[in-house]
């Protein structure tokens, strides 16, 4: 009986040409696993396609649940947004798809797990750092690194190598972004953007999204409701985290959110250029923030700004499944217990407004803030706190005073 691999399998180019390829190089058989993350239309075809291209077994397994509970909520939680603008789509879905392969690849008795991500991009990084802390046996297969036998080096040469095989599929020459695809997000590589000079066609590029003008010329008003963090409704209706992110990418798409154009710093050392659409990912991210504006004292505040920025780093690295990205989300979910209440925006052009928030465990005391006294605080308080409070900078001047005229 041959050995088998399980293959990262999205049904494109790249990994349709790995199907003869392994069997061809390493006299496998090979396990299509295609793992749903919400991808949608991009699913079509693919039993066909991996049929006929000569895969033994394939499997479609969805996991957008389990992706949005357990990897989109806690980044959201987090506030984890790389680099102040990519909040993660790519980065957090990964691991989610190495939980599955691993899964998969246990199920079948597979020796290898591949995948076809490049040696110049994250990806690689991420599936091989998963793969290693939860199946350290399994040999892992990158061809794109294996020049000495994965001779392709274009659509080209993917296309004629396919067709040498008897492989008659529906991909052309043309040449279009690579893309990234989930429930989270799209992403845009290629063409114009690599270029930092050039402004992305944007009219050729969005997949989710308008541009802001092209939004309407109103504004959409929406709640939230978050429980313990997690957001539970959308405009009243009780909702699961899936499909609250999928109706908040629909809404913010029609009005312009979430469109980003950044250069990066992938964690290979080079930048990179990309534009992310994260319509409903932004809105629920600005919406978290707000609650927590109202729900988390300063201290705790600040320090899970600091983790927080950590996690996206840890996060985009690849480092899910490891003992800092554990204890990152232990913190990070204790600070969640009371953030509960109704967020209230406004969706203009582009813009998330904000349109009042409550909670039942706001820390806002009005008493307190107001500008007419409160029966909670003594103006004359104020005197000592700053005493006390300025005494460093009021000794640090008095001593340099004393030094200028010693000189």
């Amino acid at each position: 009986m041959k050995e088998k691999v399980v293959l990262a399998y999205s049904g494109g180019l790249d990994t349709t040409a790995l199907i003869p390829w392994l069997k061809e190089t390493f006299n496998y058989d090979v396990v299509c696993c295609c793992v749903n993350c919400g991808q949608g239309s991009e699913l079509d075809g693919l039993e066909e396609r991996a049929k006929l291209s000569g895969a033994a077994k394939l499997y479609i397994e969805d996991i957008v649940d389990d992706f949005c509970d357990n990897f989109v909520i806690p980044c959201v939680q987090a506030g984890a947004v790389y680099e102040h603008s990519y909040l993660l789509g790519t980065s957090m879905a990964r691991p989610a798809i190495v939980k599955k392969l691993v899964e998969i690849a246990r199920k079948e008795n597979a020796v290898a797990i591949c995948h076809g991500a490049t040696g110049k991009g994250n990806d690689q990084i991420r599936f091989e750092l998963g793969i290693k802390a939860l199946a350290p046996d399994i040999k892992i297969i990158a061809p794109w690194r294996m020049t000495d036998v994965w001779t392709m080096q274009s659509r080209e040469d993917e296309i004629d190598f396919c067709k040498a095989h008897g492989i008659d599929l529906p991909f052309d020459m043309s040449h279009s972004y690579s893309r990234d695809r989930n429930l989270w997000h799209i992403s845009h590589e290629g063409l114009e953007l690599e270029d930092p000079s050039q402004a992305p066609n944007f009219d050729h590029m969005l997949v989710m999204s308008v541009t802001p003008q092209k939004a309407p010329d109103k504004e959409t008003e929406l709640s939230i409701t978050f429980e313990a963090g997690i957001p539970t409704a959308l405009n009243g209706k009780q909702m699961k985290v899936s499909e609250l992110i999928t109706e908040l990418n629909r809404i913010g798409g029609e009005n312009g959110i979430g469109i980003v154009d950044i250069v990066e710093n992938r964690v290979v050392g080079m930048k990179s250029r990309g534009v992310y659409e994260t319509p409903g990912g932004t809105i629920l991210m600005a919406a978290h923030d707000q609650l927590e504006e109202l729900c988390l004292d300063r201290d705790t505040m600040e320090t899970k700004k600091k983790l927080g920025s950590q996690f996206a780093q840890v996060v985009y690295e690849g480092k899910w499944f490891t003992p800092l990205s554990d204890a990152l989300q232990a913190f990070i979910k204790s600070t969640q217990e009371y953030v509960t209440g109704e967020v209230n925006l406004k969706l203009y052009k582009g813009n998330i407004i904000k349109n009042g928030t409550t909670s039942p465990y706001s820390l806002y005391n009005e008493s307190l803030a107001s500008f007419t006294t409160g029966d909670m605080y003594d103006h004359h308080d104020a005197s000592g706190f700053i005493t006390l409070f300025g005494l460093p900078l009021q000794v640090r001047a008095m001593k340099m005073n004393e030094a200028n005229k010693n000189k």
